[in-house]
């Protein structure tokens, strides 16, 4: 009899252990989908939804039209904190700029190559890569591969092997004040979010929004 009990005893114990591996097994296994979830999940902050839910773009302002130098880029980040642009008074009159003389224009600052940064070359200078090449007009110039962006006519790849233009800032301009405001981005998405060269502006809107912290004030720095 002791020997039956003992079995029985031994049988109630596995099975018991056994249903405690399963209950934390489920409860492992919801944990980790919850977190699965929240990785996939994008929920946009207040200050990019309309009051329907609605994903927008953040407006803000830059600089004012005044304080800009001609050929003198500045740099900032939109729509979110980890995407460069630049914005240059060109001093000639470009395509989609603005400004009294329509000449301010801004763009991604990240080549839509490989993701290098690339910099401004205003006419006839060189690129900190090769001081053999001079530059004829404002263009971007990105020293890891040679790729070259026409800055007066909307970034049009020029030179190199960029397959696209890189996307330009939209930008608001009040005649009143000279103020300067970040408004959206133009297609493509920015390298790097979303489907390369994806062009649908609502897919834009929501790619573009996503990987990273939204802007509510940007900071602007000279130079790019």
């Amino acid at each position: 009899m002791k020997s039956a009990n003992a079995s029985q005893d031994k049988s109630k114990g596995r099975r018991s252990f056994l249903k405690l591996l399963v209950a934390i097994g489920a409860v492992s296994a919801t944990a980790a989908g919850a977190s699965v979830l929240r990785f996939l999940a994008y929920v946009p902050s207040s200050s990019t939804t309309q009051g329907s839910g609605q994903l927008m773009w953040p407006r803000v302002k830059l600089v004012n039209a005044k304080s800009l130098q001609m050929l003198k880029p500045v740099s900032f980040n939109y729509p979110l904190v980890n995407t460069p642009n630049i914005l240059v008074k060109l001093g000639v009159k470009a395509e989609n700029g603005i400004g009294d003389e329509g000449d301010i224009v801004a763009y991604s600052g990240i080549c839509q190559h490989l993701g290098c940064y690339y910099a401004f070359l205003s006419p006839g200078s060189s690129p900190s890569c090769d001081s053999s090449f001079k530059a004829s007009i404002p263009e971007g110039y990105c020293c890891c591969h040679g790729g070259q962006y026409d800055l007066a006519r909307s970034a049009r790849v020029i030179g190199g092997p960029p397959p696209r233009p890189v996307p330009a800032v939209k930008l608001d301009y009040d005649s009143d004040t000279g103020d300067i405001y970040a408004v959206g981005m133009g297609p493509p998405t920015i390298f790097g979010h979303g489907p390369p060269g994806t062009t649908d502006s609502a897919l834009v809107l929501k790619y573009d929004l996503q990987g990273g912290e939204i802007v509510t004030q940007a900071t602007v720095f000279s130079g790019t």
